[in-house]
């Protein structure tokens, strides 16, 4: 046991650790996994050695993952769960089955395994990482994706999937000495009464307990019983010689849909991030960089092998039966490739139970590593790829033909402001045409909109002819590009300086350019905040009349001081000095009408 000093020193290493490495890897846009992954063989016994004892930490590093499972579970109401069924137990099921079968043929026949360690390999490294995808996926914001809703739901088929293959290890060796079917059969027995116990207890004993907790109004008794019913339902099932992932997962789920959901979450998320990004640095901390050392060739070939099949497997589920399109398939295989924390587990299981030697065993766990090292870093690669410019899509000829009678309105742009604006003049049924420069913009546009709106770029005089531009009365500016808009209404007021330009402007920077080229800028988000803030003082309590007239004396105040800092716009140092006056100005004004 730890002195005192010695636990406050190994809190202090890690810290440091995580505070080091991983502000370093985001800088490098590498991902904060690949940060706490470097900063464990760093610490490790295998590089500078400052933390020798790395079974103690792998054991509580666990517990980021069992939290992980808890908050999955949470946001996974078993009806919503129902409604992923197809693609948890569809698409699922397919990736492991197709994934565990070609892998374990390799390892069979290419590897001479004998059959039942073939089995466990291959479904093994068939499990992709949870933590690592989840996590990849939150921090690139692509959780929501087409292909990150899909790999959550791969996930989770394999975190349920890796129950039955723990409790499948010792079956597949049952023909040692020290296992027998009664064995089996208790085992079996107490997986059932396990499970049974949670769900039980969750349905009939948490509502309870937490509604007593949360009238005692205790933040942290409440903070301590959430923290209760998950370690202790993976305790429960880690005594019944199961995930202690699967527990935390059923616990979350039973109570997803209960009045504690919102609240249990806040409370879990701190520890999860912490022994999360634990659970990763004790990964690199197991690395066994000795074997890299010794048989380099067989390491690196056996991960590039290991990512390589698993991406092309992915790729062509994702396409054949997930429904994605072929950039979203090779993000889905980039998330998935490397392989997950449940090997571990299944292979230190594999060992104990004499299907694997110790050098097999220390080289699955080494290529496991590498491929969770290496997945940011494909990921990473994968984003810049698919960012490169693509090849323009083929533009009909019908919408290239540009055909109007005279309009009196051109509007450059079918986004929201610009479809907006085109509903209104239909409506008003005043003659108009729109631009726009995106194929599938024009097809959605003239699909649900049904408006006149044509391909061309509004920086070409032959478009602005044949779209009659110069017998216009207005000209409206609706793109989100600021340098395309600027040059769009310097060319329209330079060929036509009779005809009025309104232009949609992003900032006051943008108001003072547009300005300048003779258009009239209207703010983007200006009005909708003035009614935002008009509202909110009407519930604060004053009455309509006084908010309107707030909102008309700032409007009055705000526009004054936009053409005051645009005659000093170059000059830093005048505009935050304007900026300042102008908030003691407003102040002075509100104070005097109140009085």
């Amino acid at each position: 046991m730890p002195h005192e000093g010695s636990l406050l020193q190994t809190a202090v290493i890690f810290l440091l650790a995580a505070v080091l490495a991983v502000p370093l890897a985001k800088r490098l846009q590498l991902g904060a996994v690949l940060g706490y992954l470097l900063a464990g063989v760093v610490i490790g016994p295998q590089a500078l050695g400052l933390i020798r004892d790395t079974e103690s930490v792998a054991h509580i590093s666990e517990l980021g993952v069992v939290l992980l499972l808890f908050i999955i579970g949470l946001e996974l109401s078993p009806k919503r769960l129902w409604l992923m069924r197809k693609s948890v137990f569809g698409v699922g099921t397919a990736q492991v089955v197709l994934t565990g079968a070609v892998i374990g043929a390799i390892a069979l026949f290419g590897f001479s395994q004998t059959l039942p360690a073939a089995i466990v390999l291959g479904l093994g490294l068939a499990l992709s990482s949870t933590a690592l995808g989840l996590q990849s996926l939150a921090e690139s914001k692509q959780l929501n994706a087409p292909h990150g809703r899909l790999a959550f739901a791969i996930l989770l088929f394999q975190d349920i999937a890796a129950i039955p293959l723990i409790a499948l290890v010792p079956l597949l060796a049952a023909s040692g000495p020290d296992t027998s079917q009664g064995d089996s059969l208790q085992h079996g027995l107490k997986v059932f009464a396990s499970i049974a116990v949670v769900i039980i207890g969750g349905r009939y004993l948490l509502r309870p307990v937490f509604r007593t907790v949360a009238r005692t109004g205790l933040p942290e008794v409440s903070t301590a019983t959430a923290l209760l019913v998950v370690i202790g339902t993976a305790w429960l099932m880690e005594e019944a010689g199961i995930s202690m992932a699967l527990g935390a997962f059923l616990a979350g789920l039973l109570l997803a849909d209960s009045e504690y959901r919102h609240e249990l979450e806040s409370q879990i998320e701190p520890f999860k991030g912490l022994l999360l990004g634990l659970f990763f640095i004790s990964v690199g901390m197991g690395a066994n960089l000795r074997l890299l050392l010794e048989m380099p060739l067989v390491v690196l070939g056996l991960t590039l092998l290991l990512v390589a099949v698993k991406l092309l497997l992915l790729i062509g589920v994702g396409r054949l039966v997930g429904g994605l399109n072929s950039a979203s398939a090779l993000r889905l295989g980039m998330v998935l490739a490397a392989g997950g924390e449940f090997a571990f587990v299944v292979f230190k299981l594999g060992k104990d139970q004499g299907l694997f030697d110790t050098q097999t065993y220390d080289l699955l766990l080494m290529t496991i590593t590498l491929s969770m090292a290496i997945t940011p870093l494909l990921m990473l690669g994968c984003a810049r790829a698919l960012k490169r410019p693509q090849p323009a899509r083929e533009v009909p000829e019908q919408y290239k033909q540009i055909q109007t009678d005279t309009p009196r309105v051109v509007i450059v742009g079918m986004g929201r402001m610009g479809q907006i604006v085109a509903r209104i003049l239909r409506a008003q049924k005043i003659p108009f045409i729109a631009l726009e420069t995106s194929v599938d913009t024009i097809e959605m546009t003239r699909m649900f909109e049904q408006v006149p709106v044509f391909y061309g770029d509004p920086l070409r005089p032959e478009v602005l002819h044949a779209a009659k531009v110069g017998e216009a009365e207005y000209f409206i500016i609706t793109i989100d590009d600021p340098e395309a808009a600027i040059h769009t209404a310097a060319r329209v007021k330079r060929l036509y300086p009779h005809l009025k330009v309104l232009a949609r402007a992003r900032n006051r920077q943008h108001v003072h350019k547009l300005a300048d080229v003779g258009a009239e800028p209207i703010r983007e988000t200006f009005y909708s905040s003035l009614e935002m803030t008009r509202r909110a003082l009407v519930g604060l309590g004053l009455s309509d009349e006084q908010a309107a007239d707030r909102i008309a004396r700032f409007t009055q105040h705000d526009e004054e001081v936009l053409e005051a800092q645009g005659q000093v716009r170059d000059d830093r140092a005048k505009v935050m000095q304007t900026a300042k006056e102008a908030r003691v100005e407003l102040e002075r004004l509100f104070d005097s009408d109140a009085d």
